[in-house]
């Protein structure tokens, strides 16, 4: 989570972790081939951010929940659960949903951009990474053609570690993960892929070891934008929030940050509702001040997937412009101020602007 997201957890008392988690104060960017060598390389600092398991994250976040007054039930859910909450609440938020819950929430075709996934994902949680002495945060490495490597520092149950995240695109030389079926062959598999495709990094790889054995993950997302307004057969509505609205490919790290952003935005809008009903303007209101909030997350990811032409101008005029360097990293954590990244004339104008 980049810095401004874990400033809104502050604000409400829930940053439990900024004793404990390694700080994201860096961004690392790399980008270069096995055969061209290094086509292009800046460090920047950025705003603080922060990485913690989800697996600690959630379950404190329910206690202090529970502390206030609040009641978490854990079961399985459908839509005659969704009408039964939707008959006996003020509102409901859907903020994640498979089966025929999904189903109330259709895909948005003139948002979307995607209709298959762009990268096949492999996560994973490390012990015994070599730190970098110049940047101790987020490091993207691109490998045109192949994929990307991503890593940066965190905590998770067993203390603090580091997620390395490998992208790799549909149908490359990255893309074989279909015969991982352990633990440890997922390891061996990451290591593997790190020596052949990214072997400037694989000497901070040779001391690994995975922090726990559901420490990993694999599969692929499609990049999806859905209508956020559900429609129970008893005519209710129900609010879809987080990646029910904007799912993004992790690549760019924005899913729990939009969370953060529009979590904000949605209790401002109940607050300053007061006694009145959550109605279909209210609704169509704030889902309009969530869109704004988090579309630019998806022009962001959507630019870095396909990689056109100029981002790689941008790149390259980052590592001769330090001020543009930190610009560009402090942009992840703000999307809407990237706007210029994602136009091909708006980005030759930006780099001329430094020049």
């Amino acid at each position: 989570m980049y810095s401004p997201a874990v400033d809104i957890e502050r604000e409400f008392g829930l940053a439990f972790w900024d004793e404990t988690c390694p700080p994201l104060t860096g961004f690392h960017a790399h980008a270069g081939t096995l055969q061209a060598g290094l086509m292009v390389e800046f460090h920047t600092r950025m705003g603080p951010g922060q990485s913690v398991d989800q697996r600690l994250k959630m379950p404190r976040w329910m206690r202090t929940f529970e502390q206030l007054g609040g009641k978490v039930e854990i079961r399985e859910t459908d839509l005659s659960d969704l009408e039964r909450l939707a008959a006996s609440s003020e509102l409901v938020l859907v903020a994640a949903g498979k089966g025929e819950i999904s189903q109330l929430f259709e895909r948005d075709s003139q948002r979307s951009v995607h209709e298959k996934p762009q990268r096949t994902i492999a996560l994973t949680y490390l012990h015994g990474m070599t730190p970098r002495s110049d940047c101790g945060g987020i490091n993207i490495h691109v490998h045109p053609g192949v994929g990307e490597l991503i890593h940066f520092p965190a905590l998770t149950l067993t203390g603090p570690c580091d997620i390395v995240n490998l992208e790799a695109v549909i149908g490359g030389p990255m893309d074989d993960w279909n015969d991982v079926s352990n633990p440890a062959d997922h390891l061996e598999k990451t290591l593997q892929q790190i020596r052949s495709h990214f072997p400037w990094e694989a000497h901070r790889f040779e001391n690994v070891r995975l922090t726990d054995e559901l420490g990993i993950l694999a599969g692929r997302v499609t990049p999806t934008i859905r209508k956020p307004i559900g429609t129970l057969p008893s005519g209710r509505s129900v609010l879809g929030i987080g990646d029910v609205f904007v799912l993004n490919d992790p690549a760019t790290g924005q899913g729990s940050n939009n969370a953060s952003r529009t979590s904000k935005i949605l209790f401002d809008a109940i607050q300053a509702r007061g006694r009145e009903p959550f109605d279909a303007s209210w609704i169509r209101s704030t889902v309009d001040a969530v869109w704004e909030a988090t579309r630019c997350s998806a022009s962001l990811t959507n630019t870095v997937l396909s990689r056109p032409p100029h981002a790689l101008k941008v790149m390259t005029a980052c590592s001769k412009h330090p001020r543009l360097a930190r610009e560009f990293a402090d942009g992840f954590g703000d999307p809407s101020s990237m706007t210029w990244f994602f136009d091909p004339l708006a980005a030759e104008q930006k780099i001329e602007s430094y020049a």
